[in-house]
């Protein structure tokens, strides 16, 4: 019987590792990449506020429409710019309170933006409550979907709404609506002025950095994953 050799060959060109050149950054090089990184973070913390928090209304809106859910001091500031406009009527959007629905006089957030719209000098008849469902993501989305649903059912003449919601929730609201109601009905959008930190230095406080970081992953989802109908 021949015995067969070993493939001695085949082995020694085995190689577990290898000399390779790569490309460094010099000393001018690293200055370079830290500057340019350091300059875009200036500009990021500078601009990223802005752009979330974006005021864009249509002067000749037909209707204000208000997210019932945002602060006492965000519906001030709605129930001024309806005061100081020519909207026909103002529309609080909102679903169930999600604590305290069986002590609350108000079950639903656009029941209680309306009862404090009233309380703040704005004519009942010109106040329309719309309720959306409850649901567990995209509540955004929903109560556009519902908004539009009941304009639809209402058979309104409507060209133009403005959107007035929280600060830098703006953005995120601004870009689903328009999703929802485009072409035949145009959106604007205002944004709240913040009462409790600094809209210039949003990462000078802990609140500022929550909002800012939790805006930002939203508008990104709701860029990318929300469905346009």
């Amino acid at each position: 019987m021949q015995r067969k050799n070993f493939p001695v060959k085949k082995l020694a060109k085995l190689r577990l590792i290898k000399r390779q050149e790569i490309w460094m950054l010099t000393a001018q090089g690293w200055i370079t990449f830290l500057a340019a990184s350091i300059s875009s973070i200036v500009f990021i913390f500078a601009h990223l506020y802005p752009f979330l928090a974006v005021t864009s209304p249509i002067k000749t809106a037909d209707i204000l429409v208000v997210d019932g859910w945002i602060s006492d001091y965000a519906l001030e500031q709605a129930a001024i710019e309806f005061k100081n406009n020519t909207y026909r009527q103002l529309i609080t959007i909102g679903s169930p309170v999600d604590q305290g629905f069986y002590l609350a006089e108000y079950k639903n957030f656009a029941e209680i933006a309306a009862a404090t719209f009233q309380k703040l000098g704005v004519p009942k008849e010109k106040i329309v409550t719309v309720v959306t469902p409850q649901v567990i993501k995209d509540r955004t989305h929903a109560s556009a979907v519902t908004l539009r649903q009941w304009i639809l059912n209402a058979n309104l003449s409507i060209e133009s709404i403005n959107i007035f919601t929280s600060d830098a929730h703006a953005r995120r609201s601004w870009i689903i609506y328009k999703n929802i109601f485009a072409p035949q009905i145009k959106v604007g959008i205002i944004a709240a002025a913040p009462p409790n930190y600094d809209a210039n230095k949003w990462w000078s406080s802990s609140e500022g950095v929550r909002v800012i970081i939790s805006e930002t992953i939203a508008y990104i989802y709701a860029l990318f994953f929300t469905a346009k109908v």
